[in-house]
């Protein structure tokens, strides 16, 4: 999302917490939270071999995770449309930001997803 947009309205919030409560109690929802934004955030930087510390805040961030969820789904599919209430939720209650979704497995290894 983007950084510095201010603080969700109350109606997100409560929205947020029934979509959850309904995920957890069917045992989709593992772990989750929000995150500050980026002026107390530190990186490492591996280039070259070398470690570097860069600490926040980062004047070329645009977007930032404003969040995150470790959901289980028995598909694909499944997965693919929960994520697409999670943003409606956002598009109703919060229309005036620009929120991206992002819907990705979990590397368990090499294997390719899917697999």
């Amino acid at each position: 999302m983007e950084e510095g947009v201010g603080t969700p309205p109350q109606s997100l919030f409560e929205a947020m917490d029934a979509y959850i409560g309904e995920r957890a109690e069917r045992k989709v929802f593992l772990d989750g939270g929000g995150l500050f934004g980026t002026e107390d955030a530190v990186n490492f930087v591996v280039r070259n071999g070398e470690v570097s510390r860069v600490d926040g805040p980062y004047a070329e961030a645009k977007e930032v995770v404003g969040g995150w969820a470790l959901l289980q789904y028995d598909t694909v599919e499944e997965a693919i449309a929960d994520q697409l209430e999670f943003a409606e939720l956002h598009a109703k209650h919060w229309p005036e930001v620009t929120v991206v979704a992002t819907l990705r497995q979990i590397s368990e290894g090499p294997e390719a997803p899917g697999d």
